[in-house]
């Protein structure tokens, strides 16, 4: 039996092992008249045929797989590569064994579910037919329960372009089915089907289509707002980049020139830690999916087409990278540093107990290193050290908020995380531990030599240690009520009592001036 045969035959069934009445009932039209044509094959109602990824699914199984997998095991970029020069298909196959797929969570598009459902209530055959592995495809065609049959990739053949529009042609006849698309692989569907309907065409595949199909209709749909693309890029967490700032304070550096320094350094943090959150969306774009808040966002509701932001990434690297580079060379080295801990922290060290937690205190404590690198000044290893301990302890206060979200929630323990639901009372201890630490640092700072030499007042900084130890406190509480929904340092920007708390401490820290 040839792929064409075997596609059509599994077309051809339902899911309950029946045959469907309107599926094999087609009727022959006789062409002969028409300059001799041979008899062709249609059916009555119309099939409706439609593709999945970018059209019924705002997103790309393909590439959501690949950085699952990537997720999981960074070296197998290796294998992958090694299954790509094999061929499109045998990749995904070598990608379908997803034992955490689950078809129910992901981004439907509203509009073309209607136009299934309507096709349905007319009494019309409905298809699925899709490039992504069969694997996939079957268990969100179960899901969904509207479809007569559906046609996707084997390890052997890859359903895309060509090779889709002549199986549908085989099967359904020429300009024997509708069909709906939206990317330049539908080009070689769209005109072999009766009627052709687009939804989120770019510019050039709509222009494409409008010369080779007459019958058109453009399906609406939302498009990416700039909105959405500052929620991606997690413009609201730029403001942890003001710890670029925090060596102007130490060292008294309030020249122009330090401050346009500090300022640039800031762009560029800010620009590449916008590329690898959305590294970092797409990685856990799966475990988001089923998480109460991080589903909403743009990733993993599709609001923003996965192929975009996987192009973005590179862009927003480059261009601080650029900027970095501008400011000074050692100041590139830090950018490079941050970079690599971070990007290292995506793929690795998030799933790792505790080095997860100490990966970023570290990222926070860089920001301080690269703002004290950006304007030549010079920083002690009592404050180096306090800032790694108070960061270790925000950091594992997300951790215990994450934790005890799931356990409320009746959620598993999560499968990007190395760390189980019911360790969430010994991680609150471990963050007041090194919340407690990290004052006493602060306090032995306050009689170091470093803070003798920049401080006119030095001992007023012995009283920013209750401020921190009240706001910790605080925090802690808060934290094991369930009443904190964000990152502590989010939190600490949002609550007023945090704002009031935390600028106190900043006016004792002046006052020592």
């Amino acid at each position: 039996m040839s792929n064409s045969e075997q596609y059509a035959a599994r077309a051809l069934r339902e899911f309950d092992g029946e045959a469907s009445d309107l599926a094999v009932q087609p009727y022959f039209e006789d062409v002969s008249e028409h300059g001799g044509a041979p008899v062709v094959p249609l059916w009555s109602p119309r099939p409706l045929v439609v593709d999945l990824d970018g059209t019924l699914l705002r997103s790309d199984l393909l590439i959501e797989r690949i950085f699952a997998e990537l997720g999981r095991r960074p070296h197998a970029v290796i294998e992958l590569f090694a299954a790509l020069r094999q061929g499109k298909s045998v990749l995904k196959h070598r990608l379908s064994e997803a034992a955490d797929f689950n078809p129910s969570i992901l981004p439907y598009d509203e509009v073309v579910l209607r136009c299934l459902q309507e096709a349905r209530a007319q009494g019309r055959p409905v298809y699925l037919a899709s490039a992504s592995h069969e694997k996939l495809v079957a268990p969100i065609a179960e899901h969904l329960g509207l479809f007569d049959g559906w046609f996707a990739t084997n390890e052997f053949t890859n359903l895309s372009g060509r090779v889709k529009a002549e199986l549908l042609v085989d099967t359904f006849g020429e300009k024997g089915f509708d069909y709906i698309g939206n990317d330049k692989a539908d080009l070689e569907v769209w005109p072999h089907a009766a009627k052709a309907l687009a939804i989120r065409a770019s510019g050039g595949v709509g222009r494409a289509l409008a010369s080779r199909c007459d019958d058109i209709e453009h399906l609406e749909h939302d498009r990416a707002t700039w909105r959405e693309w500052l929620r991606l890029m997690r413009v609201h967490q730029y403001a942890k980049n003001a710890l670029v700032f925090v060596p102007l304070l130490t060292s008294q550096m309030f020249e122009l020139t330090a401050f346009l320094a500090a300022l640039t350094a800031v762009i560029a943090f800010s620009l590449c830690a916008s590329s690898v959150y959305i590294l970092n969306d797409l990685i856990d774009i799966q475990d988001d999916r089923g998480h109460r808040s991080k589903r909403f966002r743009p990733l993993a509701a599709g609001t923003i087409p996965i192929a975009d932001a996987v192009l973005a990434v590179p862009i927003l690297l480059g261009i601080s990278m650029a900027i970095a580079s501008a400011i000074s060379l050692p100041f590139l080295g830090v950018l490079v540093a941050y970079y690599v801990l971070t990007t290292a922290y995506s793929f690795f060290l998030k799933r790792q107990l505790m080095s997860d937690v100490v990966a970023l205190a570290g990222l926070y404590t860089i920001r301080v290193v690269g703002g004290a690198v950006a304007i030549g000044a010079g920083l002690s290893f009592w404050f180096l050290g306090f800032l790694m301990a108070w960061f270790l302890s925000l950091a594992l206060i997300k951790r215990f908020v994450e934790m005890q979200a799931r356990r409320e929630a009746g959620l598993p323990d999560s499968t990007s995380r190395d760390y189980r639901n019911d360790d969430y009372l010994i991680v609150g201890a471990l963050a007041a531990a090194a919340g407690f630490q990290a004052i006493t640092l602060f306090v032995l700072y306050g009689t170091s030599d470093a803070a003798l030499a920049n401080y006119s007042r030095p001992d007023l900084l012995w009283l920013v240690a209750p401020v921190l130890t009240f706001w910790l406190g605080r925090a802690l509480v808060v934290a094991h009520r369930g009443e904190m929904h964000d990152d502590p340092m989010v939190f600490a920007l949002k609550d007023r009592v945090s704002i009031v708390t935390l600028a106190a401490a900043g006016a004792l820290v002046v006052g020592a001036m």
